[in-house]
């Protein structure tokens, strides 16, 4: 008569123990086209972390020296004075949008100097030269600032398609060999289907941090862009008191 220790070893020993499948064994069992598509996910994600790493620091920067000129702008009367201590604020948009200006009205005043006599005209473009060159520097700086962006938006619109179109083709690979194996159990299709449906983690893993990214910096360069169009109003209303009376 068998013991008991005898009968326990033989019930342990006729369960079937599930296999445990972890993220890389479904990424390393799944098909060619998957896999590809899974490499395809992983570069896109990690180009854009680098870009938020970068976009993150730029336009910290940009806020941090865009305040410290417009505090040395008010405090200083002296534009000349401004622009040589502007010269080290290069990440501030503000900071060139200055610049630009400063260098078009001192344009107009070598022009006024060569002109005997003759002075600054409004109906000759004075102010509106400057209003210009205003307007320019705003816009580079705006683009310079979106640089990349659009990077990010797109990861975020186009990697869970990306994803989804790797589980269309994992699941159908799975129901095929569903039909080759003559099987209707869940059993049989569970683990390609488990595979192909990692596409689509995988690419709403690249298309969320993207997505928030790109919504956060376009916020941030939308207050930049409204700091500088109110510096160049008051650049402008200063140049018109002071300069084309």
């Amino acid at each position: 008569m068998p013991s008991i220790w005898s009968v326990y070893l033989l019930v342990q020993n006729s369960i079937s123990v599930p296999q445990q499948h972890g993220i890389l064994d479904l990424v390393r069992g799944s098909g060619p086209l998957v896999q590809l598509v899974l490499y395809c996910l992983i570069l896109f994600s990690v180009v854009s972390w680098g870009i938020i790493f970068y976009k993150y620091r730029q336009i910290r920067r940009a806020n941090k020296e865009s305040d410290k000129f417009i505090q040395i702008f008010w405090e200083r009367r002296n534009l000349s004075s401004i622009n040589d201590l502007s010269r080290d604020l290069e990440a501030s948009p503000v900071a060139q949008v200055f610049k630009a200006g400063f260098e078009e009205l001192a344009r107009l005043s070598r022009g006024k100097k060569e002109t005997a006599g003759e002075g600054f005209s409004t109906e000759l473009g004075g102010i509106d030269n400057v209003a210009r060159a205003l307007k320019r520097a705003t816009s580079m700086e705006i683009t310079k600032l979106e640089k990349s962006l659009t990077f990010l938006a797109t990861t975020a619109s186009t990697t869970p398609f990306i994803g989804l179109f790797g589980t269309v083709w994992g699941i159908m690979n799975a129901f095929r060999g569903l039909s080759v194996t003559h099987s209707s159990s869940i059993q049989a299709v569970a683990p390609g289907i488990a595979e192909a449906l990692i596409a689509t983690a995988a690419g709403l893993a690249a298309a969320i941090p993207a997505l928030m990214a790109y919504n956060h910096f376009a916020q941030r360069i939308k207050v930049l862009a409204v700091e500088m169009d109110n510096f160049s109003h008051e650049f402008l209303n200063i140049a018109e008191r002071h300069f084309f009376k």
